[in-house]
C-alpha cells in the first residue's frame, strides 16, 4: 500500500481516465438538479406553499407539504453527490490501492515468467503486475486479455508508466481463454467477472443461473491455464462467495478472502488462491455444469 499512497488520484486519472465516466455524469447532472430545486424551494418556500395550498385546502397542510418536498429534493442531491464521489473514488484510487494489495499477495515476483490479467480493461492491474516485474528484475511478461479491443488504450497507458516491454494484450473470450493448460505462473482479474453473462439479463432465476454459470466458467477457466503451484488472485464484487465455493470444488488450495471493502456502492472482496502442484483438471471436470443456489 506504501506505493499507492506515494500516488494521488490526479496522476492516476491521468494516466488511466476511468470507465464509468457515463454513470458519473449521470448522478452529478441529477445532483445538480435536485441541488437547484432545493434553492429554488427554499428561496421561494411561500410561493412553493401558495401553491399546494391548492392541493391540501389548508396552510398547515401546505406548509408541511412544501417542507417535506423540499426536505427530500436536498436529501435526494446529497446522495447523488454522494454516490458520484464514490464510483469516482471506486474507478481511481480505490482501484490502484486494490492492485496494490493484489500484486502483494505474491511472494516473489523474480520467478514469474508468464502472467494474465483476465479482462484488463485500460491496463490499470495489467501495468501494476509489469511494475512488478520490473522492480524485481524479472524477464517475464504479463498478457492482458479483454473481450473488447482495447489493445491501442492499454499498451499506450503501459508506455506511460515505463513498462512497455513487459505488457503484450490480446483480445478474446475470457470464458475461453485463448491458451494452452498449465501456462501461467500468476492470473489475476479486478472488477471483470462479475460483467460476465448480463446478457442473459437477471431479473428472473432461470436468468440469473445462467449468467452465474458463465461467471463460473471464467473460474474453471483461470484454474485450467494456471500452472501447478501457480497463484490466482480475483478482486470482484458481489459474487466473490460464489468463486470461492466453486474453486474449493476445484480443489485449489490456500483460498483466502479479504476483508469487506465498499466499491461502486456494494461489497468487494479480493479471493486469492493457488493451484495444487501436479493438479490436473480433466476435460469432463472443465466441462461440467455449475448450478448456482
Amino acid at each position: 500500500m506504501g506505493k499507492a499512497s506515494a500516488r494521488d488520484w490526479g496522476q492516476i486519472y491521468a494516466i488511466y481516465g476511468m470507465d464509468e465516466w457515463q454513470t458519473l455524469m449521470f448522478l452529478l447532472l441529477h445532483a445538480v438538479f435536485f441541488s437547484f430545486l432545493s434553492i429554488l424551494f427554499l428561496v421561494y418556500f411561500d410561493s412553493v406553499c401558495f401553491f399546494f395550498e391548492w392541493i391540501f385546502l389548508s396552510d398547515g397542510g401546505a406548509r408541511f407539504a412544501a417542507g417535506f418536498t423540499g426536505c427530500v429534493t436536498a436529501l435526494s442531491s446529497i446522495c447523488l453527490f454522494f454516490a458520484a464521489g464514490n464510483i469516482f473514488y471506486s474507478s481511481v484510487s480505490l482501484h490502484w490501492d486494490m492492485a496494490q494489495r493484489m500484486v502483494n499477495v505474491v511472494n516473489d515476483w523474480s520467478g514469474v515468467k508468464h502472467a494474465l490479467d483476465v479482462g484488463c480493461g485500460r491496463g490499470m492491474l495489467l501495468n501494476t503486475v509489469a511494475l512488478q516485474l520490473k522492480k524485481a528484475g524479472s524477464s517475464g511478461r504479463v498478457v492482458g486479455l479483454d473481450r473488447k479491443n482495447t489493445t491501442l488504450s492499454t499498451l499506450r497507458t503501459a508506455k506511460m508508466e515505463g513498462v512497455q516491454e513487459y505488457v503484450t494484450c490480446r483480445e478474446g473470450d475470457t470464458r475461453r481463454l485463448p491458451f494452452s493448460d498449465n501456462y501461467f505462473d500468476v492470473v489475476v482479474s479486478g472488477l471483470s467477472i462479475h460483467k460476465i453473462g448480463k446478457e442473459h439479463g437477471g431479473k428472473r432465476t432461470e436468468e440469473a443461473a445462467a449468467a452465474c454459470a458463465e461467471r463460473m466458467r471464467v473460474i474453471v477457466e483461470v484454474a485450467r491455464v494456471l500452472k501447478p503451484g501457480g497463484v490466482g488472485v480475483i478482486w470482484d464484487l458481489v459474487h466473490v462467495p460464489e468463486y470461492v465455493k466453486r474453486l474449493q470444488e476445484l480443489r485449489m488450495e490456500d483460498i483466502r478472502v479479504s476483508e469487506r471493502v465498499t466499491a461502486f456502492m456494494v461489497s468487494s472482496h479480493i479471493v486469492s488462491f493457488r493451484k495444487p502442484s501436479q493438479h490436473m483438471i480433466a476435460p469432463a471436470e472443465v466441462r461440467l455444469e455449475w448450478r448456482c443456489l
